[in-house]
């Protein structure tokens, strides 16, 4: 087995067991409650894991620079703790996942129903009073918000086993940035579905990019590598430099998403085809499309755009005027770019060359999506 599957492995079991001692917590409660445990281990299976493993090579690049800081004893007990720093950055992106499901309306995450479907459908299947809906958005919120909180416990568990006081600090800083830095993206990216469209479309691509940093780049490649290296007692000056390489791969991750999001299969994106259109959302894709259309196909570009409830027909008709428009073209070739930009300052990096070349490898997999 290999490293990175030993290290997913032991977070699928850390996270595992997590749930299992809540679950049982909270049925001492209730035993209802046993059910939103269920649904969260459900979301929490599968995915690729992607922070937990920049978290970790981020920490074994980075160790050998500091041999002078720590033990090999140190080392061990690092490895350890970091197991649980790395269930704690999943944690929380499963809770991200479960709001942002729930603020698009999407019925399915991972080719199962999202988390609010879930308890529509057990709201439905017991025949219980009140709105379904209205339970299903209630139950999510909570599962939610159960989950950030669990995110901050395991992450408390890992840093307090940190070699120094000072990189415990350090890496908490980076924590709390991160979720700040989400949550903002995150109202960001809702904003400019509702304003976006009555605001200058001048600025929409400006927009759009505010969105991709602060609501995916920074807190799924920026954070990770930040608490990882922090972890390890890097240097700031190593941390700008991740910083570099970073931030112009969060963004061609989140293109190839918007991509996957109008034009994947549901085999690849695990929901149904042209999702992102259905749900209005305003991307750089959208942007460059609207900048090449005329003004009466812009016209009835928006009118669709603002259909929630669009036909496979009128998914097609989209799909085939964004690529018309030379939007999809344009994002190819910006996400071509910024995966160039990203691998030249990480080979730019002074890191332990065996971990840094297993982050030119996950970030190749992550602009490809490559399994």
């Amino acid at each position: 087995m290999s490293e990175s599957a030993t290290l997913v492995e032991l977070v699928e079991r850390r996270l595992s067991e997590f749930c299992i001692a809540r679950k049982e917590q909270l049925s001492e409660i209730d035993p209802e409650l046993g059910q939103v445990i269920d649904f969260i281990q459900g979301l929490l299976t599968g995915g690729k894991r992607f922070r937990a493993l920049f978290a970790y090579w981020s920490w074994v690049s980075c160790l050998p620079i500091n041999d002078d800081q720590l033990s090999d004893a140190e080392k061990e007990k690092s490895a350890a703790a970091l197991v649980d720093i790395c269930a704690a950055l999943e944690m929380f992106h499963a809770a991200a996942l479960v709001h942002d499901d729930l603020l698009d309306n999407s019925d399915s995450r991972r080719g199962a129903p999202s988390v609010h479907k879930r308890f529509e459908q057990l709201h439905q299947a017991n025949g219980w009073a009140g709105s379904t809906a209205r339970f299903g958005q209630a139950g999510s919120v909570i599962a939610g918000d159960l989950m950030l909180g669990w995110s901050s416990e395991l992450f408390d568990a890992g840093v307090k086993r940190a070699p120094s006081s000072a990189i415990a600090w350090n890496c908490r800083d980076e924590f709390a940035k991160m979720r700040v830095e989400v949550m903002a993206g995150q109202y960001l990216d809702v904003l400019e579905e509702n304003a976006g469209p009555t605001r200058s479309p001048d600025e929409a691509i400006g927009r759009a990019n505010r969105v991709m940093l602060y609501k995916t780049a920074k807190y799924s490649i920026e954070a990770p590598l930040q608490i990882g290296a922090a972890f390890s007692g890097a240097s700031p000056e190593t941390l700008r430099g991740l910083s570099a390489f970073a931030i112009p791969l969060g963004l061609a991750f989140q293109l190839r998403d918007d991509v996957l999001g109008v034009f994947g299969s549901p085999e690849v994106t695990g929901k149904p085809a042209g999702d992102d259109l259905r749900e209005g959302k305003r991307t750089v894709m959208i942007a460059l499309a609207r900048q090449g259309l005329g003004l009466s196909t812009i016209k009835l570009f928006d009118e669709l755009m603002a259909n929630r409830e669009m036909t496979n027909e009128q998914i097609s008709l989209l799909q085939e005027t964004i690529k018309g428009s030379g939007a999809l073209n344009k994002v190819e070739q910006m996400i071509e770019e910024l995966g160039n930009e990203s691998l030249l300052a990480l080979k730019q990096l002074q890191l332990d060359n065996y971990g840094k070349s297993h982050l030119e490898q996950l970030a190749r997999k992550v602009v490809n999506r490559e399994s």
